[in-house]
């Protein structure tokens, strides 16, 4: 049977995406069974085109790198979500040709959270000062009561995040990447920063950790994610985030809702496993 209804991510590199698997387990356990999820290898150069040439079958695209900011001069309107760290994840295509942007890695940030108990802390900490690190910061707007410290590497780094706890109504302050170890002393540590990283940060785990937000997925566990549950702390992975912030796609993209979580996330771990 031919797909009535499409779908797929886009990105550069995109060959390493688990949002098919992911998008593919929620359709069959919905029973959408006239509902295709690609993967496409798009940089911003070639996206207008890709955008151009959709016909009315899609129902929406999922964002990767490098296209969550380029794609926004490209939509007809995009969430407060979105606006607030100037980046769009998922493009929903309605019946009626109008291309809206949404951000569903920050509520997915938040759900993944809530999911392991996480609802609200007095402060907290960001390792990291990149994309996924504004990301953080948006989310940690909505649970964070007090002051964020993010631990960076250069004063413009610095500079960027203190910009964006501004924009977002997060009181940030910065503090050397030397010094990252202090960290551990919130209630919540986000780590945003490349494979490898923080590998060296393992051995200061702390006797009584509180909560470990690692956004990496691959490989996992991590270094300092390891350290961290050895200890005794609650580890919340970067499979969480990404099953959750797929939740919210499929149902933005289906209409349908509640998307199957435990159906996404055991698919997303048997692939994981598989690599």
């Amino acid at each position: 049977m031919s797909a009535t209804r499409r779908a797929a991510v886009l990105g550069s590199p995109i060959a390493h995406s688990l949002s098919p698997v992911l998008h593919r387990a929620a359709y069959a356990e919905l029973g959408l069974e006239d509902w295709a999820y690609d993967r496409f290898e798009v940089d911003e150069a070639a996206l207008p085109g890709f955008l151009e040439k959709l016909g009315p079958e899609w129902a929406g695209l999922s964002l990767t790198m490098p296209l969550k900011r380029a794609v926004i001069p490209l939509l007809d309107e995009i969430s407060a979500t979105a606006d607030s760290v100037e980046a769009v994840n998922t493009v929903v295509l309605t019946s009626d040709g109008r291309r809206l942007g949404d951000n569903t890695d920050i509520p997915g940030m938040v759900a993944a959270l809530r999911e392991r108990g996480v609802r609200q802390v007095e402060r907290a900490s960001v390792l990291g000062a990149g994309a996924t690190a504004s990301s953080a910061l948006a989310a940690l707007s909505r649970i964070c009561t007090g002051e964020v410290t993010a631990y960076v590497r250069s004063a413009a780094r610095a500079d960027e995040m203190r910009g964006w706890g501004e924009r977002l109504g997060v009181t940030v302050r910065t503090a050397a990447w030397e010094d990252a170890a202090e960290a551990f002393e919130a209630p919540l540590t986000i780590a945003t920063t490349p494979a490898g990283t923080t590998d060296a940060l393992a051995a200061a785990v702390p006797d009584r950790p509180g909560t470990l937000f690692d956004v990496l997925y691959e490989p996992w566990p991590t270094a300092l994610a390891t350290a961290w549950a050895d200890r005794g702390g609650a580890v919340v992975g970067g499979l969480d985030l990404l099953v959750h912030q797929a939740v919210l796609q499929v149902e933005q993209m289906t209409g349908r809702s509640p998307a199957p979580l435990a159906a996404m996330r055991k698919a997303g771990e048997v692939a994981l496993a598989a690599r």
